[in-house]
């Protein structure tokens, strides 16, 4: 009995699927300009500035124009160095306002301690003041040591004074128009040795000592003199 011809396994007909339905055929895929994800893939990785060394680039890379390779590298090195010149900007600016600050705070701590030395100037000549108003004689004695002289020249000094005025500030010779402790003639004369010539015993002693030493070099000279002559 003859044996009747065997299918071959690739048959003519369409493959079916289980619910009895013809199955197309594949078809292959192709990539074209008008779908390129590729290009628009890795355009936007490119302004992200994504690296490419993790993920292999799609085949698609070789249909990006040079020129718009070019355009997006430009536009980010423009980018880029527009950022830095901006940030340098700034930190021009941030230098010079921390500048002008640090500056404003050492004329404001220079002021206030001149302030407070003005201060203590005023205080301790307010003191001296109210201490030679209680001992004229006591502030005339450290005077004159600051001059040089020893204590016989201060004590040549407490008898001229004595002797004139009694080491009083306000004293008045009417007769002369002498004033103060050392009998300056007129008395406006000690305004030389500061306004306060009428009330300050230390401007007094002051102005005193420097006409001693100018016209008789000592105290010790001047009380000779007034001896003498009954004035000096």
């Amino acid at each position: 009995m003859p044996t009747p011809p065997r299918h071959s396994q690739h048959s003519d007909r369409p493959a079916t699927r289980r619910d009895g339905r013809a199955t197309q055929a594949a078809r292959p895929r192709r990539w074209t300009r008008a779908a390129a994800p590729g290009v628009v893939a890795l355009a936007a990785a490119v302004l992200a500035g994504a690296s490419f060394s993790q993920v292999p680039a799609p085949r698609a890379e070789a249909a990006v124009p040079d020129h718009v390779m070019l355009a997006v590298q430009e536009q980010v090195q423009t980018e880029r160095a527009q950022a830095w010149f901006d940030a340098s900007a700034q930190r021009v600016a941030t230098n010079a306002r921390l500048a002008e600050e640090a500056r404003l705070a050492e004329e404001a701590r220079q002021a206030e301690a001149a302030r407070q030395a003005e201060e203590a100037r005023a205080a301790a000549a307010a003191e001296a003041t109210r201490n030679a108003l209680r001992d004229p004689r006591g502030v005339a004695r450290v005077m004159v040591a600051e001059r040089g002289w020893g204590e016989g020249q201060f004590s040549c000094l407490d008898s001229l004074w004595t002797k004139e005025s009694g080491w009083k500030v306000s004293a008045d010779n009417p007769s002369s128009s002498a004033y103060g402790i050392p009998q300056a003639l007129p008395g406006s004369k000690m305004a030389s040795a500061g306004a306060d010539w009428a009330t300050n015993p230390v401007t007094q002693i002051a102005w005193g000592l420097g006409y001693i030493e100018n016209r008789y070099g000592t105290p010790c000279s001047a009380w000779s003199h007034s001896k003498s002559s009954n004035w000096y």
